[in-house]
């Protein structure tokens, strides 16, 4: 996956937005204000910080250890750091980023879940 692949799917999602707020190089990926994925698009090897079911989270680092890993700078038992430069299949990393996703938004108030599937 390319890091302009990636952008542009984490972008792909109902009111997912790009934003800098730690510095001009971490992409951070939000829906309503939530964070779903962080990633240095511009570093190599292209690495994404996606939140996880803890028990998902736990079984993907020991079936992809070195690809996935407990998240950089992040709390550990919610998040991973993804490999996204080709070791892990595409379709794995798509799958990935989309639980993100879903994760957050299912955390968000009723009223905010309902706006978006009206989107």
């Amino acid at each position: 996956m390319t890091p302009q692949e990636l952008r542009t799917l984490c972008l792909s999602f109902d009111a997912a937005v790009e934003e800098f707020p730690f510095t001009p190089e971490t992409s951070v990926f939000k829906v309503l204000g939530k964070m779903f994925a962080l990633s240095s698009l511009e570093t190599r090897p292209l690495k994404v910080n996606l939140k996880c079911d803890p028990e998902d989270a736990v079984r993907l680092r020991g079936e992809h250890e070195g690809l996935i890993a407990p998240g950089w700078h992040m709390n550990k038992r919610h998040w991973n750091t993804v490999t996204a430069d080709g070791a892990l299949p595409d379709r794995l990393v798509r799958e990935l980023v989309e639980d993100s996703y879903d994760l957050v938004v299912a955390k968000l108030p009723r009223a905010e879940r309902l706006r978006l599937d009206r989107a």
